[in-house]
């Protein structure tokens, strides 16, 4: 799963800074073989940091991670994974 083409919306090049989408494509990759073909991240500023709370529900996975920001984001992103491509984007934009 995910080892196909990737996209991303409009909503995401727009609102979600380069670095972040770099790095939720890494989260991806470092999955386990087995995971749902979608994957949670929420996105909140953490005291200057920013934090990155990544989940899945079948099977259940669950991944909290901080990293430096200058200007820490809030938002939540879907990447949704449908056997052709994989495809990032806004939780509004579903």
């Amino acid at each position: 799963m995910f080892n196909n083409q990737r996209y991303l919306t409009a909503g995401v090049a727009a609102a979600i800074p380069d670095y972040l989408q770099l790095f939720l494509w890494q989260c991806i990759d470092r999955l386990p073989e087995e995971c749902d073909y979608l994957q949670v991240f929420r996105l909140e500023p953490f005291g200057g940091m920013q934090q990155i709370r990544h989940t899945s529900e079948q099977p259940e996975y669950s991944m909290l991670c901080m990293i430096p920001a200058d200007e820490p984001i809030t938002a939540k992103i879907y990447v949704i994974d449908d056997d052709d491509h994989s495809t990032m984007l806004l939780a509004e934009e579903y």
